[in-house]
This record gives C-alpha cells, structure tokens and sequence, in this order.
C-alpha cells in the first residue's frame, strides 16, 4: 500500500521534471506555443504531486483533531479494498478506532480512580507549584468545608495559616494546623508528597481529622493520671478512717474534745473517699452494650425525666427536629446517662433566667451518622471555659466536683462516637453540644 503510493509519487515527480525539460527545450528552438502548452500541463502535474502529497497529511490532521474533539463518529470512506486510497482510509480508521478505544479507556481509569479517591477518607489535594489544584476528593472538600476548590487562595476564608502552610509546604513535609468551622474545632494533620509528571513538580497533600487521636490520648493520659491519685488517695486515707473509727470505740476515750476531733477526722475522711469514689467513675466506666433503639421515644423520655428532677418553672424543653423512625445502634442507658446530665447542665445554666428554653434535635446526616444536637439559651460560655470544660476536674460550679462532661465524652468514646461543643455563630448563637454516633 505504502509502495503504491510511493509509485504514484515518483511517477508525478519524473513527469514534472520531463516536463521542465521539454520546456526548456523548446524555448530555446524558439516553439513558444508549445513552451506555453508544457507549462499547462507542467502545472497540472505539479498540482497533482501536492495533492498525492497532501492529501494523507490533511487525513491525519483531521483524524487527530477529532480524536482531539472525541469525535468517535469519523470515518473515512472504503470504496474498494484493492484501491491504494481506500486501503489508506481503511489503515486510517482503524488507527482512529484504537486512539478513541485507548482514549475512552485511559478516561475511564482515571473515572475510576476518582471514585476510589472519594471512598477514602483522607483528604486529598494535588497542587501545581503556581497553587493550581489539579485533583481534589470528597473527603478534602468536607475537611475544608468548600463546595469549589480550585485554587490555593480559596482557603483565605477557611484558614489562613492553612493556606499559608500549603504554599510554603515541601515534599516530606509533616505539619499539623486548626481551623474553625460552623460546626467544630478541626485539627489537621497534613503531609506532603511531591511527584513529577510532565516536567511539572507537583505536592500531593494528605489531610486528616486528628480530633478523635488527640481527644482519645488526652482522654488516657487523664484516666491514667486520675486511677493512679485515686488510688494513692485512698491508700492513704482508708488507715485514717479506719483508726479513728476504732479510736472513738475505745472506752479510754473520755474527754470531750478528743472525741470531736476524732469524729472530725473520720467524717472528712469519708467525705473525702466518696469525693474520691466519685472520679474513680471516670476509670471504671462499664462497657457498652449496644442494641438498636427508636430515638424519638427515646428522647422524649429523657425529657420527661429532666423535667420532673428539675424544680424551675422557666425551662420549657422541646424537640424542634427529629427525623422519622430514626434509629440508634448504641447503649441505651449509657447514652441515656449523658443525655440527662447535658440536660441538667443546660437547666443549671440557665438557672432563674427568664424565658429559658432548651431544644433537642435528631437527624441523620450526609455520612449516615446519628446527630443529637442538645441547645439552651443560657449565659454564653467563654472561650477560656470552652476550651477546658471536658478536662476531668475542671468545673465552674461552686460544688461541682468536674467530672460529668468528662464521664459523658468518655461514655461517647466508648460507644464509637464524639461528643463536642459547638462555637457561637450569628447563625447559632445557642450553647449547642452535639452527639455524634459514626
């Protein structure tokens, strides 16, 4: 086929040239008519050569640019298998039908690694060295909280030390940033890669929510610190009870004041055991024992019991949202536990407030997860306080003993979820703490 054309090529060229000749000739004997009749068909010869010429070329150009276009409906026409041009055309749509079939199927790799991308949840985002994102996961874009993300600059309205970490960042880079969003506090853990594709440098960035690492260490380091006080403190005072107890039985015991400063020792040394019973709850919580429950009538008998332990009047407890036959795998009675003291912690903190509310909403978010979500209008909580109330001890109460929020976040570990606090927004500007079942 090649050789045919090749034929055609070189016999257009020997007639052109034969033709050259002949002219010259007959310009020199002086036959300008015939001169002038060579060059004619000189001319149609050489139009015929640019044709054999350009005709394969134009062909290819256009196949490229419809392959270019995924124009799969090109095709050239096959008149006649034993012509050298249909054979040309045929060689040409085959060569079209492989360049589409591996066009088509390097689109549907990457198709599908994108949604091998979306199902893992690490964030993903690969950046050009101008700050391009080239590719970008579901799981990064609800990390960031954007709905578009196509360049670096975007993260000025969610962070800007995040982006100003990922412009200076460099491959192998380990770095760890917190941003603020409508619904919580997020640590980031961020690492970076760096690849070369094309004679481009480009950062493959790794970003992870650490909230739950940080919250489960700082939860063990306080369990650790709490059973080993616990148990010094009750190593120490258990003697000191006991002895004052046998003291105040002995019947040499007479004076009056003696007998009242044993009586003191043994009563602050009991008050102090049952202080000290009361965080041993935090290291001996027991474990969950899940079974699938309606929320609903779950939730409202949690509001009727908050109702009739509290004596105030000016509270009125609702439910402003809970979806239809929302169901929860979970303990119940430990879920119920953290429930009710939420519920009282947000009656105490409104104390004799007027109009005092508190609203209780259940739903099913976009990751299938259960969300209750517990708010009060209450006195608003600084962020000093916010920042310290699940740490065990801490209370702001006159005679709290800091324990409850601490056992509750213990409690929602323990059961697979998290249990946080909300930041005030215009939008939300309710004390709101939110239980979150994965």
């Amino acid at each position: 086929m090649i050789h045919k054309l090749t034929n055609h090529f070189f016999f257009a060229l020997s007639i052109v040239l034969v033709l050259c000749a002949g002219m010259a000739i007959l310009c020199v004997f002086g036959h300008w008519w015939w001169a002038l009749v060579c060059m004619i068909v000189e001319l149609f010869a050489i139009h015929w050569l640019y044709r054999i010429c350009k005709q394969p070329v134009r062909k290819v150009a256009f196949l490229l640019d419809a392959i270019d276009n995924n124009d799969a409906a090109i095709h050239f026409y096959e008149e006649n298998a034993v012509d050298d041009i249909s054979q040309v055309n045929g060689m040409l749509n085959q060569i079209a039908k492989i360049l589409y079939n591996t066009k088509q199927d390097v689109a549907q790799r990457e198709k599908y690694y994108e949604l091998i991308l979306d199902f893992v949840d690490t964030g993903i985002v690969v950046l050009s060295p101008s700050g391009s994102v080239y590719q970008k996961n579901k799981a990064a874009m609800n990390l960031l909280g954007l709905s578009v993300f196509t360049h670096i600059r975007q993260l000025e309205k969610v962070s800007m030390p995040l982006m100003q970490m990922l412009e200076s960042a460099h491959p192998n880079d380990k770095l760890q940033v917190q941003i603020d969003n409508e619904r919580e506090t997020v640590h980031l853990s961020l690492r970076v890669s760096g690849i070369k594709i094309k004679n481009e440098e480009l950062r493959i960035v790794a970003l992870s929510n650490i909230n739950r690492e940080l919250d489960e260490r700082e939860m063990d380091a306080w369990i650790r610190l709490t059973r080993v006080l616990t148990h010094e403190i009750m190593n120490s005072l258990t003697p000191v009870t006991s002895i004052s107890e046998t003291l105040l039985t002995l019947p040499d015991v007479k004076s009056e004041e003696m007998k009242q400063g044993l009586e003191t020792i043994s009563t602050t040394s009991k008050g102090l055991i049952n202080f000290v019973n009361s965080y041993r709850q935090l290291t001996r919580l027991p474990h969950p024992e899940p079974s699938l429950f309606d929320v609903k009538p779950f939730i409202e008998r949690m509001i009727h019991l908050a109702v009739h332990q509290s004596l105030q009047d000016n509270v009125t407890i609702g439910i402003t949202q809970i979806d239809k036959d929302l169901m929860l795998f979970a303990d119940e009675q430990l879920v119920g536990q953290v429930v009710t003291n939420l519920l009282n912690n947000a009656i105490q903190a409104i104390g004799n407030q007027h109009d005092g509310a508190i609203e209780i909403k259940a739903y099913c978010d976009e990751d299938e997860s259960v969300i209750i979500e517990i708010c009060n209008n209450g006195p608003k909580i600084s962020s000093e306080v916010a920042n310290q109330m699940f740490i065990p001890f801490f209370t702001t109460k006159e005679e709290g003993c800091g324990v409850g929020l601490s056992i509750s976040k213990q409690i929602m570990r323990l059961s697979g979820g998290t249990l946080t606090l909300l930041p005030y927004t215009d939008k939300t500007p309710l004390t709101t703490f939110v239980l979150k079942f994965n």
